[in-house]
């Protein structure tokens, strides 16, 4: 069996930003507006008043500061609040390929490789733009990378979902070196008139370079010793918005077609699998949870990530244990983990062991158990 490494990985981050205090100032503007259009209805009980959100509320519930987007026009105007993304001829690189070209580019180069040397291109992301041709397909055509190259979707597991495909691969002989980029691009389903989940998501790219270990060549390479995926189908993550909405007229534009959550289900039902299929892999693979140096953690909520760290460590875990990023990015969705990993790496030694994990809406469950070459 081929041993296999990611040798590289590669982060884009978008031009503009927005606070938690420039979307509440929105949000809450948009909510005074709603209220008093409705006033009658809202006194006689036929409508229920919207309430103001704040920056301490959103940042108590999630740990979320700031995120980051591809296009800031829109979001912020009460009459608009989603970005006004112009459309582009399809002779033009769509914008996924583009960031996701980005990000590539800086995997690479920490792997010492150019695109020829690549012969796979996994995109793996919660949305791609377009149903086809595979933005991976467009990417492998812009980059002059080799073999072959497809798109695949696990909402908030897709990085990790790709990068175990990406070891399969390899270890089979399909692939000798495997490109897994995650454009992630949320703002535009985002519910930005939603107190709920307005400040949930932000918009990067991501990549990581997955190759046999005896043709790596970079000094930044992590074995990978062993990797396990789950699902299990739930309702309670979900976004409803596909090229079949057109054929409802009445119902295209509704909410639920946007991300929604129910969030205290998520937290009691996840959670708890989360855990289980932790613990299973640490015994299979007879690893203590105490020996890894660091957890690259999913970044979609703070108390999330704290519950999980403390049901494999205890309580008295320090900050560098299991870095936070979703303070700055926002849930990025599969490329939380992945961002985490990036930034959080450049301090191991040969031998030293991290945990890499996603999970969300799916549910879906994606943990790669890697060690520093």
């Amino acid at each position: 069996m081929n041993k296999v490494v990611i040798s590289g990985s590669g982060l884009y981050t978008p031009p503009h930003s927005v606070s938690n205090e420039e979307l509440v100032a929105s949000f809450n503007t948009y909510v005074d507006e709603f209220n008093v259009q409705h006033e009658a209805e809202i006194a006689a009980g036929e409508v229920t008043a919207l309430s103001h959100s704040s920056a301490e509320f959103i940042e108590k519930a999630s740990g979320i500061k700031n995120r980051y987007v591809m296009v800031k026009e829109g979001i912020l105007d009460p009459k608009v609040m989603m970005p006004l993304i112009k459309d582009m001829p399809s002779e033009a690189l769509s914008m996924q390929a583009e960031i996701g070209i980005k990000a590539a580019k800086k995997a690479l180069e920490q792997a010492q490789l150019s695109a020829e040397n690549i012969d796979l291109v996994i995109v793996a992301c919660a949305y791609t733009q377009r149903s086809y041709p595979a933005i991976a397909i467009e990417i492998q055509q812009a980059m002059g990378t080799k073999g072959f190259a497809y798109d695949m979707l696990v909402a908030c597991s897709s990085a990790t979902f790709a990068i175990v495909n990406a070891v399969n691969a390899v270890q089979s002989g399909t692939a000798s070196r495997v490109l897994v980029i995650n454009p992630e691009i949320c703002s535009p389903q985002v519910n930005y008139r939603d107190r709920d989940s307005h400040f949930i998501f932000g918009d990067v790219a991501t990549a990581v370079v997955v190759e046999k270990a005896s043709i790596a060549q970079s000094e930044h390479a992590f074995n990978v010793l062993s990797s396990q995926c789950f699902t299990d189908y739930s309702n309670n993550i979900r976004s409803n918005f596909g090229h079949i909405n057109r054929c409802d007229p009445d119902n295209a534009q509704n909410s639920d077609k946007l991300f929604h959550q129910q969030g205290r289900k998520v937290f009691k039902e996840l959670l708890p699998m989360i855990y289980q299929h932790l613990d299973k892999q640490l015994a299979q693979e007879q690893i203590q949870a105490n020996e890894f140096k660091r957890l690259w953690l999913h970044q979609a909520n703070i108390n999330m990530n704290m519950f999980v760290v403390r049901k494999l460590l205890g309580d008295n875990v320090t900050k560098g244990k299991a870095p936070v990023v979703l303070d700055e990015y926002a849930n990025t969705a599969s490329a939380g983990s992945i961002i985490a990993f990036h930034k959080y790496n450049q301090d191991f030694k040969t031998g030293d062991l991290g945990l890499l994990c996603s999970f969300g809406a799916g549910y879906s469950i994606g943990s790669i158990i890697l060690e520093k070459t």
